[in-house]
């Protein structure tokens, strides 16, 4: 039954206008209404020919043991034809049968075959039968949502991009639920190795029914990430949400400017558009090529390899090839750093600088690569982007190459071309996402990232090398709050506890745990990469970069009483209430005079 419409109620004078609640469709309802429709002529026939049954044996006279006549009743011919049409057999009842009885039962158990042949057979076409087969995996899927008792993301659109961030979202032990309207793609999500189930809807994510299915309405949603290749489609996604849980956070991915700015119209989505976010990674990268090397790592999640770091070319010329919408989102980027750009293109309505197929090698040499210092192969055909490169790499071996990487297939040959800047756009709004839904603090960070000088973004590479290895290790926040620190928020309110502290081991408080402060956010204000003598308050909130058994070093000294006092003074001092009694344990000297 579709959701009643909302209705608006009278509060003091004001009109109050109720939000409509995200009811997805009767999945169970329409499994029986497809059974019901596909198998409705079969069972038709099997009544027909059983009701007949029935009534001929009724009619038909026998005789009883003096040889009298006699006819069955109609429970006694029911029972007679259930178990015969069902070809148990258990004899003739209550009397031997006559000739005609036994002819009209002859007749019936081939009528039936007949029916049961019939009947089976529809089933076996029913179960087939594509729309039956999506009825049931709507009601499976509906089920194992309506179940999830923990916090989770809803994405829409499980390709390249929603895949690398399920992925990323799984090794964070995050939950989330998928909409894609393509078949395989679920299939394959269903044999991909999550931790947890996955559950996954295939249906067009327009409908805000299938929304509901995979969990909009569910209080648990914690909010909703449209990264399907379809502009439209995600403009749809960030508009259910927004009407139906305003209250819920979204993330949209959009190439185009008109529908980032529809988007904007209903309430504050985060808006990832991977050309700008290419081109201002790039940007950061002729810059500060330490700093792009520190973003990439980070934004590419646990366990990602650390990146080359790249040289920046010279200040010089630009030959941008390919300027559709990439293209002039890139070349904007470039002339905004104060450099010197020609466009090629074949449409002249674009108003490149030089008109023409960028694969033509005649008007590549038109764009003179040899005194160029850069290249950027953008068009959206990635044979004419490798023989672009190949050519260029001819031509001016020094050249500062980056490249668009349309499909996922082509990735090897990209990657044997040793580009110096590779955009993706599909990885790219994956690792935006991933940064902005992993932690907000890891988001800030990244924000505040490109202010830093080069030196600055160098020294962290080197601290997160030592931390880590070559390989990003978990990524954790905490929080100094009274209920998530309650061992520790004493001597934060007394101002006596550094950041230096808590990274010391709780067994041996001379041994330094291995973990990079990457922020520390107080009252709205972010502080990149503190350094250990910075005193920690109530309410700060950090983030580290390390291994996961120093997490658990640093909950010890957040949840177990004494261990601060051990970190700051070197006493330790007994954890349990009761023994702290019984010992009469005192204040060192050096506690008191911290005090």
């Amino acid at each position: 039954m579709e959701a009643a419409p909302p209705t608006p109620v009278t509060t003091r004078g004001r009109r109050v206008r109720r939000r409509a609640p995200v009811v997805p469709r009767a999945e169970g309802s329409a499994t029986v209404f497809v059974v019901l429709r596909r198998m409705r002529a079969p069972l038709i026939t099997l009544i027909v020919i059983f009701f007949v049954s029935v009534l001929g044996l009724s009619l038909i006279p026998g005789l009883d043991a003096e040889g009298r006549p006699v006819r069955l009743s109609l429970f006694d011919a029911f029972y007679v034809m259930s178990y015969t049409a069902t070809t148990i057999g258990f004899g003739e009842i209550p009397y031997a049968f006559s000739y005609g009885q036994r002819m009209w039962v002859t007749g019936t158990i081939y009528l039936t075959v007949v029916g049961w042949a019939y009947a089976i057979g529809s089933l076996l076409a029913l179960l087939q039968d594509r729309a039956f087969r999506q009825a049931l995996a709507l009601r499976h899927v509906s089920r194992k949502v309506t179940r999830l008792r923990e916090p989770f993301l809803l994405i829409s659109g499980y390709g390249q991009a929603g895949e690398t961030l399920g992925t990323s979202l799984d090794a964070l032990g995050r939950r989330f639920t998928v909409v894609d309207i393509s078949e395989n793609r679920i299939d394959a999500l269903e044999i991909a190795s999550h931790r947890a189930d996955v559950p996954g809807v295939v249906g067009d994510a327009r409908d805000p029914h299938v929304l509901g299915v995979a969990g909009l309405g569910h209080p648990y949603c914690e909010g909703v990430l449209a990264v399907t290749g379809d502009d439209e489609a995600n403009l749809a996604v960030t508009m259910a949400a927004a009407l139906l849980r305003p209250e819920l956070p979204v993330v949209a991915r959009t190439t185009s400017a008109t529908v980032a700015e529809r988007m904007c119209g209903f309430g504050s989505p985060t808006i990832i558009n991977p050309f700008d976010r290419f081109g201002d990674h790039l940007r950061l990268a002729l810059r500060t090529p330490a700093s792009y090397q520190l973003m990439t790592w980070l934004e590419s999640g646990p366990g990602a390899e650390v990146p080359p770091r790249g040289s920046a070319p010279a200040p010089g010329r630009w030959v941008v090839c390919g300027y559709g919408r990439f293209g002039r989102h890139f070349a904007a980027d470039l002339r905004a750093e104060g450099l010197r750009v020609t466009t090629v293109d074949p449409s002249p309505e674009e108003e490149p600088t030089v008109v023409g197929d960028a694969a033509d090698p005649d008007v590549i040499r038109r764009t003179d690569l040899a005194s160029a210092v850069g290249l950027v192969a953008g068009t959206d055909n990635d044979t004419t982007n490798l023989s672009l490169i190949a050519e260029a790499r001819r031509i001016n071996r020094g050249l500062f190459v980056a490249a668009r990487q349309n499909q996922p297939a082509d990735a090897a040959l990209f990657a044997a071309m040793e580009v110096d800047a590779l955009l993706v756009p599909t990885e790219v709004v994956a690792h935006d996402a991933y940064a902005r839904l992993s932690t907000p603090l890891l988001w800030r960070f990244l924000r505040e990232l490109p202010g830093q000088s080069d030196a600055w973004s160098a020294s962290v590479v080197e601290r997160l090398l030592d931390a880590c290895g070559s390989h990003l290790e978990a990524l954790w926040k905490v929080r100094l709050t009274a209920q998530d620190a309650p061992a520790l928020y004493p001597r934060l309110a007394a101002g006596r506890f550094r950041l230096t502290d808590l990274l010391r081991d709780p067994a041996d408080r001379d041994q330094t745990l291995l973990a990079v402060p990457l922020l520390a956010l107080r009252r709205g204000e972010a502080h990149l990469a503190p350094d250990g003598d910075m005193v920690l308050e109530p309410d700060d909130e950090l983030l580290f970069a390390g291994r996961a058994a120093v997490h658990r070093e640093v909950e010890a000294t957040m949840f177990i009483e004494g261990v601060a006092d051990y970190l700051v003074t070197g006493q330790r001092v007994p954890s349990s209430w009761i023994w702290r009694k019984l010992s009469r344990s005192a204040p060192a000297p050096e506690a008191t005079a911290a005090s």
